[in-house]
């Protein structure tokens, strides 16, 4: 065992030699506050999907929205924005595969993998469509869901997301091929994956599957071009994808041309959070909840008339 002092000393050593871990540290911190509690407390299920028991929770009234979470997260380290869009929408979170207190199985983690299990859920609890919000791992995922199954799709708001594996930040690239999963035991989301697993001793099988989802091929440009599905992105101007990146999508999605011409806005929409980290774009509830909304309802600022 290692006293207090040894592992904060370990910890810090960890985050000196490989900044790029803060990225997961500070995920991590998220697991230990809880979402705000609603008025009505969401009710949780589990459903067969793909061999998998898939947990998810629903809470809400209105039009129905799938919630898909980050790498290494769950339901609870989303936070507030669940309760916040629960407010008008009837939300379905979900915990994908390995993660939280859905079942892990004899199967790579892939973006198309993940994609095909909401499909297949969405089937299983009746949904013929739905709004998605992803943030991170969960927002690929969505876009490969608006791919793979556009027509399960509405829309899609998509938080820290990339279509190509060179639009991840630099140092992000160089750290990848260092991430080992010795280097994940060490951290403190290694001991509270524990407390909702379905298998508490799994977290290194799934630190391995999402260390090899990160070396997974990852360039989407033509099936992006070619969708029709209106996307809502998001990123922090130090996000973990470079900016040049996010805008690069929402043109590719038939942005970034001039309003006020007499040609209607685009469908899509592409909104940045200042001073604001990959971590940290989860923690601002009412900023997401102020994009998201009104990108779901259809609403536009009022130009000059």
């Amino acid at each position: 065992m290692f006293s207090v002092g040894e592992r904060s000393r370990g910890r810090y050593e960890i985050e000196r030699r490989y900044p790029a871990l803060r990225i997961a540290l500070t995920t991590a911190a998220l697991l230990l506050t809880s979402s705000a509690v609603a008025e009505a407390q969401p009710v949780g299920d589990r459903v067969e999907v793909n061999g998998m028991q898939m947990y998810y929770e629903v809470s809400g009234d209105g039009d129905p929205l799938v919630v898909l979470h980050g790498a290494y997260m769950n339901i609870p380290s989303m936070g507030e924005i669940i309760t916040k869009l629960a407010e008008t929408h009837q939300v379905y979170a979900l915990e994908l595969q390995g993660h939280g207190r859905t079942t892990d199985i004899d199967r790579p983690i892939t973006y198309p993998n993940l994609a095909d299990d909401v499909a297949a859920f969405m089937d299983a609890v009746g949904l013929e469509r739905a709004d998605v919000f992803g943030y991170s791992m969960g927002a690929a995922a969505g876009l490969q869901l608006a791919i793979r199954h556009p027509e399960k799709v509405n829309k899609l708001a998509a938080a820290s997301v990339a279509y190509d594996a060179e639009g991840w930040q630099p140092e992000f690239r160089t750290f990848v091929p260092q991430m080992t999963v010795e280097m994940f035991l060490e951290m403190p989301m290694a001991e509270e994956y524990r407390e909702l697993a379905a298998d508490p001793d799994g977290f290194p099988a799934l630190v391995e599957k999402l260390i090899a989802l990160e070396h997974e091929p990852m360039a989407w440009e033509e099936d992006v071009r070619a969708m029709n599905t209106p996307v809502l992105i998001i990123t922090a101007d130090a996000d973990v994808t470079t900016l040049e990146h996010s805008v690069s999508l929402f043109r590719l999605l038939g942005g970034g041309g001039m309003g006020d011409m007499g040609n209607p806005l685009p469908a899509s929409r592409l909104a940045v959070l200042p001073a604001t980290s990959h971590t940290a774009v989860i923690t601002q509830p009412d900023l997401l909840h102020a994009f998201i909304e009104p990108f779901l309802k259809g609403e536009t600022p009022q130009g000059f008339q």
